[in-house]
C-alpha cells in the first residue's frame, strides 16, 4: 500500500513539474504580445495624446495585465524621482521585473536597447524606435510560438514519463 501511495506521489510530482515547465513556454508568447500592445499604446500616447512619459507609464500600468503592468508602474514611479534619467529608470525597472517575466535574454536586449532611445528624440524619431522595437518583438514572438508548438506537449509528456521511469526504477 505504501509503495502504491509513493508511486502516485512521484507520478503527480513529476507530471506537475512537466506542466510547470510547459507553462513557461506558453507564457512567453503571451507576454511578448502584451509588450507589443504596451509599446503600441505608448506610441499612441506619445504621438497623438502628447502625454508625458511618466503619465503614459501610469496609464499603461492600469491597462496591462501582470507582470507587464508592474514594469510600467515601476518605471513611472522612478520617473517621479529627480535624481534619475529615463534610461536608468527604464533599466532599473526592467531589471526589477525581469524575474517575473517568461522572456529570454534576447528580449531583454531588445527592451534595454529601446530604453536607451526613450526620451532622447522628438516624437517622430521616437515613433520609429518604438516601431523598430515592436518589429523585433514580433520576430521573437514568432520564435516563441514555434518553440511552444514544438516543445509544450513534449515537456508535459516528459514529466509524466519521467515519473513512470522513476517508479519502475524504484520498484
Amino acid at each position: 500500500m505504501m509503495k502504491l501511495l509513493g508511486a502516485v506521489f512521484i507520478l503527480i510530482a513529476t507530471t506537475w513539474s512537466g506542466f510547470e515547465a510547459s507553462k513557461h513556454l506558453s507564457q512567453r508568447p503571451r507576454q511578448l504580445r502584451q509588450l507589443k500592445v504596451a509599446l503600441q499604446s505608448l506610441e499612441a500616447e506619445i504621438m497623438f495624446g502628447h502625454t508625458p512619459l511618466r503619465e503614459a507609464s501610469f496609464k499603461l500600468a492600469k491597462q496591462m495585465p501582470k507582470p507587464i503592468n508592474w514594469f510600467f508602474e515601476s518605471f513611472g514611479k522612478k520617473l517621479n524621482r529627480t535624481d534619475i534619467n529615463v534610461k536608468t529608470a527604464w533599466d532599473e525597472s526592467l531589471h526589477e521585473v525581469w524575474k517575473w517575466l517568461a522572456l529570454k535574454q534576447t528580449e531583454y536586449e531588445i527592451l534595454s536597447q529601446f530604453g536607451e532611445t526613450l526620451g532622447q528624440y522628438d516624437r517622430y524619431h521616437q515613433q520609429k524606435h518604438i516601431l523598430l522595437a515592436i518589429a523585433h518583438l514580433e520576430r521573437e514572438e514568432q520564435d516563441a510560438l514555434e518553440r511552444q508548438g514544438k516543445y509544450e506537449k513534449m515537456v508535459k509528456s516528459l514529466g509524466f514519463l519521467a515519473g513512470l521511469l522513476l517508479i519502475i526504477i524504484l520498484a
